[in-house]
């Protein structure tokens, strides 16, 4: 009798351990219900509630684990009310469980220590199947706090359709996109072809390209060419304005003050969508909002195509490229709540599953194996202009080295004035060249680059 006892309290013994081991802890069959605020899509229409809604229906059923979005944004909305609820203001919602951030939301942090170290979940062996610099960007203070599970990069789109009748019209080939002087020699071009059309009325041409960051653009420049972009790094850091800084200003501005750049505030798909550019340095992600038809101002629409290139480079200058994409932050709570959402974002990053996602939402996966099956994923892909993102993401990540942009204290705001700046410094010397033009008075175009420089340098100090 005994020894019959002790089976049956061996075998429920060894029962509840596995459901303990496997269940996370459930008591009465209930998950652990994990929330989740993060940016990839809409609402209602997200690639990556698509994703959840599968783990939950399998692994997270099976593992006791559930993932609850309850907020999609972006990373703007999220960083000011990450911030807000860590400091306790007034009104502000609570953390969730998760939340999709740059590492910049992290240092701003009163607290950083509130968030987990996914080193104590990843070990070595797996944090080795992700690419080198998406966990590099994520690490602060020595401790893994942002974790990757999709990325970005800066992408070339071009809208062919308005491209080709330029082209056709000025000899313009798509190849002399591959540098940065191709690029802002055909915006010259493009600004003085499309001036023409209208002889009657003056300086009146289209500009040719966009860029959503000028922060960017000048930031890789400068580490391109072999200058540092920041300098004072140990006291917080401030521009360096170098030589090399000197030397990627002045084909950019000549463009600009010509015309051919747009320079308004918002996102570079805006003025591809209106016809208002035909070529944009983006995010490869900004493919989620470049749509098969151009609308312009009178209302008029037709059907365009959008291809994509690796970014240009400067001759001389490394390939070198932005990666861009926030990553997951979970909020320190119990070890079994912890546990459970590195065991989702195990899942999320599995090659099969994180390619299924990236696709459907512009971004690069994580894992060197990933992007090795990338290839044979993009070309079942039906839409064309996906299908073209990868061939360049792929090219990307094969010719170009990605860019990790050193964690300052103060890198938000330097990003914000310095994109303030630019617009409008070169916006108001673009408006005098062009009344210089109309008045025939002084057009130099070498005065005018010089001045907006020198402002420049100026208002960032």
């Amino acid at each position: 009798m005994n020894k019959r006892m002790g089976i049956i309290f061996a075998v429920i013994l060894i029962t509840a351990i596995i459901v303990g081991c496997t269940g996370f802890g459930r008591k009465n069959d209930k998950p652990v219900v994990l929330t989740l605020w993060h940016v990839y899509g809409g609402q209602t229409d997200s690639p990556l509630n698509q994703t959840i809604d599968r783990f939950n229906e399998t692994t997270g059923k099976e593992k006791g684990i559930r993932i609850q979005v309850t907020s999609v944004s972006n990373t703007n909305t999220i960083h000011e009310a990450v911030i807000a609820a860590a400091n306790k203001e007034p009104g502000a919602a609570e953390l969730p469980d998760m939340f999709v951030s740059y590492p910049k939301t992290v240092l701003s942090l009163p607290d950083k220590d509130i968030l987990v170290d996914y080193k104590d979940y990843f070990n070595e062996e797996e944090l080795k199947a992700f690419i080198p610099e998406f966990i590099q960007e994520g690490m602060i203070d020595d401790k893994l706090m942002v974790f990757p599970v999709a990325k970005s990069t800066e992408i070339l789109f071009v809208n062919r359709t308005l491209f080709d009748r330029f082209s056709k019209e000025t000899g313009a080939k798509e190849e002399e996109l591959a540098t940065w002087d191709g690029v802002f020699n055909m915006a010259k071009l493009y600004q003085k072809w499309s001036d023409d059309k209208t002889p009657d009325i003056a300086n009146d041409g289209g500009n040719f390209f966009v860029h959503d960051y000028h922060f960017n653009y000048f930031q890789v420049g400068c580490e391109s060419l072999g200058e540092d972009f920041f300098s004072d790094i140990a006291d917080g850091g401030k521009l360096a304005f170098g030589e090399k800084f000197k030397q990627i200003w002045q084909p950019y501005a000549n463009a600009a003050i010509s015309g051919g750049v747009w320079l308004r505030d918002g996102y570079a798909t805006e003025p591809l969508r209106t016809g208002k550019a035909i070529v944009s340095v983006a995010s490869s992600a900004s493919v989620l909002y470049y749509e098969d038809v151009v609308t312009y101002e009178n209302n008029i629409s037709e059907p365009i195509e959008v291809i994509s290139y690796p970014v240009p480079i400067f001759e001389n200058g490394k390939k070198m490229v932005m990666q861009r994409g926030a990553g997951f932050c979970t909020v320190k709570s119990t070890k079994e709540r912890e546990k459970a959402a590195a065991e989702f974002l195990k899942w999320l990053t599995e090659p099969e599953n994180n390619i299924e996602f990236v696709v459907k939402a512009g971004y690069m996966p994580v894992t060197e194996k990933a992007f090795e099956e990338l290839p044979n994923a993009s070309e079942k892909l039906e839409n064309l202009k996906y299908r073209s993102l990868y061939e360049a993401l792929a090219k990307t990540k094969k010719d170009y080295t990605f860019y990790v942009a050193p964690q300052l204290p103060n890198y938000l705001d330097l990003e914000m004035h310095f994109e303030k700046n630019v617009r409008l410094e070169l916006s108001r010397v673009e408006q005098e060249y062009k009344d210089a033009l109309q008045n025939n008075t002084q057009t130099d175009i070498n005065t005018y680059i010089e001045e907006a420089y020198e402002n420049l340098v100026q208002a960032m100090k």
